[in-house]
């Protein structure tokens, strides 16, 4: 380890010798990664692969033997008074459509056998066949959809569009005004809590720094790998999130130093072995816990891990380079602008945080009580969670595919956003096919929640059956997801068990319920997966089997609680409309699996940082109730001042249109809140306080099988 902590000192020096070489470094990195991601930028779009699944089966078949009814869809909804007078923009429009890039078929809503007609004549559907995913079509394929349309919108038609052309015509999120509204609220928070003006600017600097080269290379990285929709915004909410915090960890203890009478350049490279080295750790942890998505068993999630780990990776390698060139820089005069008296890390004996050190210690267990009351009443939503799929319902009615949605709903009803597709595979049967689609059908019209059944038809090449199930319900709700079940294991088989043949349900809303029955069904593998490792972490550094048990409750506890939030908020509705969401929704399914992964691995980073403070005290005491003490007081206010930033960052970004990353948000927010607050300042104080010794507890023959990693570099 000596060599490793060597190297880091080292780091520190020749970054913080020569600054503006370093700075002049990290400038051109920036420019050289904007510039890339502007020539090779690649798409973002949710490709996810559920192979093996009943839906994907089906979709597979009705890609093979009927290509133009089958593949991605886009829908353009027409609405006016009379339609049918109106037959000739209609068919113009369909036309141009059809000449469209990657077009591979459009239905006309006005043939005589047509079922996209609402009876009234006022709504149509116009179904457009496409060869890709809509999402890899571009923002740019808007204009020319516009543009084919034109006939009916100049006829006086109002047109919509939905389904898989969401992705093209919604207006892209902005982050920009989340962004600021953020570095807003971290300069107010820095400047009260540490007084101190070029200490405030410093950390917002290198976070911008970082996360600019961290999203970058993600844009040029997604060039050749296929990373979701949310990620770059996962990227930077992250990034800026734990930039900003490594960068106030690293100037809070220069700033000590040079209180302490340390030179500039000897003050940073020691900061840098020491802090920069606790930051490395952390952001071990983080990245840790980012990978272990990919115990998932769905790449997807495990790519949005690893495009938030771009963020994390830059902000740690600014931490150990940029930072302690701007420290340098800044010298013995950080704190030559400061409001009221310049504050680092040791503060007055008679201060808030030693006073509150002082009473925490004389009633523990009132600490420790009033902390899990508080987890205990945030949790109890979480066990009334219904996981689903935030659909085009949730998106503001200023949004043309909110518009689409509610259209449809009223001409042929909410079930008609979401229809299911029955597929029967009889290629190597040697029935009467008219038979088995009588029999599919009269079983299909039999369900209660089921609005509309089309007869059964064979495909051209007479492979498959096809019929197509319009649910009652819409393709979000938990009657739907009912329907697919019994479709699936009660329904199909009894039309196909006697016969030999096999069915399938499939069709978008299948693909998603099956996509969010893949994630429950991974999700607590994944959690025990990032909790093993983080539990062996925690042990090796703090070398105690007790903190590395209590860790792992803890954060347990705090996620469960920002799952309670999250439950109460949009599933349930309280102060939704405050976030600008215009209905109760379920909650997306893979919402908690990454803000599980997320906030496990930022609730280590506090971990890391409480505890290497109360272990130096503790290695050099050897009194547990002098290093509970001396730890919590030495870094409640960096601490809580990094989490107020971090949750700031994240809110900020409720401002965004998409519901999911209000989600994020709201999850990633609470969660760094409770943890660094009621867990971090209430419950590990309070249970190292009653513990006393015993906090330290570990098996000899234990800890002669673990690593030896030292949080902050000391030994």
């Amino acid at each position: 380890m000596t060599t490793q902590l060597g190297l880091l000192e080292r780091l520190g020096r020749a970054c913080a010798g020569k600054p503006l070489r370093t700075i002049g470094i990290w400038f051109v990195v920036l420019i050289a990664a904007v510039a890339g991601h502007r020539a090779i930028s690649g798409v973002y779009q949710n490709s996810i692969n559920l192979h093996g699944t009943q839906a994907s089966i089906g979709f597979t078949l009705l890609k093979r033997n009927d290509p133009a009814s089958s593949g991605y869809t886009g829908l353009v909804v027409v609405s006016g008074v009379d339609l049918l007078s109106k037959s000739k923009a209609i068919d113009q429009s369909e036309v141009n459509l059809a000449k469209l890039a990657d077009v591979v078929a459009v239905s006309n809503p006005l043939s005589s056998n047509a079922s996209a007609l609402s009876r009234p004549g006022t709504t149509a559907l116009i179904t457009v066949h496409l060869k890709v995913l809509p999402a890899s079509l571009g923002k740019t394929y808007a204009n020319p959809l516009y543009r084919a349309m034109e006939p009916a919108t100049r006829a006086g038609l109002h047109v919509n569009y939905g389904g898989g052309f969401d992705a093209v015509v919604n207006p892209p999120t902005k982050d920009i005004s989340s962004e600021a509204i953020g570095f807003g609220v971290a300069i107010i928070v820095l400047v009260v809590s540490f007084g101190s003006l070029i200490a405030t600017g410093l950390p917002l600097v290198t976070a911008i720094f970082s996360v600019g080269i961290g999203v970058s290379i993600l844009g040029i990285v997604a060039s050749v790998i296929t990373f979701g929709t949310a990620s770059p915004t996962l990227a930077l909410m992250i990034g800026l999130g734990v930039g900003i915090d490594y960068a106030v960890f690293l100037s809070t203890r220069f700033r000590q130093r040079i209180m302490d009478g340390l030179d500039p350049v000897t003050a940073a490279s020691r900061t840098v072995a020491t802090s920069g080295h606790a930051v490395l750790v952390a952001a071990a942890s983080v990245s840790i816990a980012l990978f272990g998505l990919y115990a998932s068993g769905i790449t997807f999630f495990g790519q949005l891990g690893f495009a938030a780990f771009f963020g994390v990776l830059t902000a740690a390698a600014g931490a150990i380079t940029l930072v302690p060139a701007g420290l340098s820089l800044a010298g013995s005069r950080i704190d030559r602008w400061h409001i009221g008296r310049p504050v680092a890390e040791a503060g007055d004996s008679n201060d808030l945080w030693h006073r509150y050190a002082y009473h925490l210690q004389r009633r523990p267990f009132l600490y420790l009580l009033g902390g899990l009351i508080v987890l205990a009443i945030l949790i109890v939503p979480f066990f009334s969670i219904q996981l689903g799929n935030v659909g085009d319902s949730s998106y503001p009615t200023t949004f043309t595919s909110r518009r689409a949605y509610d259209e449809i709903a009223r001409a042929f009803g909410p079930g008609a956003n979401g229809p299911l597709v029955a597929v029967i595979d009889i290629g190597h049967y040697q029935g009467s096919a008219s038979t088995l689609g009588h029999n599919l059908y009269h079983q299909l019209i039999r369900l209660g929640d089921v609005a509309s059944v089309s007869p059964p038809k064979l495909t051209p090449n007479g492979a498959i059956l096809t019929s197509t199930i319009v649910p009652k319900s819409g393709p979000d709700s938990q009657q739907t997801n009912a329907l697919f079940s019994t479709l699936v294991n009660t329904t199909l088989p009894s039309v196909t068990h006697a016969s030999g043949v096999k069915g399938y349900i499939t069709g978008a809303t299948a693909l998603q319920i099956q996509f969010d029955q893949t994630i429950s069904s991974h999700l607590v593998v994944t959690i025990i997966l990032v909790l093993v490792v983080a539990f062996l972490v925690i042990m090796s550094v703090f070398r105690s089997l007790v903190l590395a048990v209590k860790a792992v409750i803890m954060n347990l506890l705090s996620i469960g609680a920002a799952y309670g939030v999250l439950v109460a908020t949009f599933q349930w509705g309280w102060g939704r409309s405050l976030l600008g969401v215009p209905q109760n929704v379920s909650i997306e399914a893979y919402v908690p699996l990454i803000v599980f992964a997320v906030v496990f691995g930022l609730s280590m980073d506090y971990e890391v940082f409480l505890l290497s403070r109360v272990r130096e005290v503790w290695t050099l005491t050897a009194s547990n109730a002098e290093a509970v003490s001396e730890g919590l007081s030495s870094t409640g206010r960096v601490i809580s001042a990094a989490a107020l930033i971090m949750a700031s960052v994240f809110f900020a970004f409720v401002g965004s249109s998409d519901v999911v990353i209000k989600m994020f948000a709201v999850g990633f927010g609470v969660s760094v809140l409770i943890d660094a607050t009621v867990v971090r300042l209430l419950l590990v104080p309070s249970i190292m306080t009653l513990l006393g010794d015993n906090s330290w507890w570990m098996p000899r023959w234990l800890d002669t099988l673990l690593p030896h990693i030292d949080a902050e570099g000391e030994q």
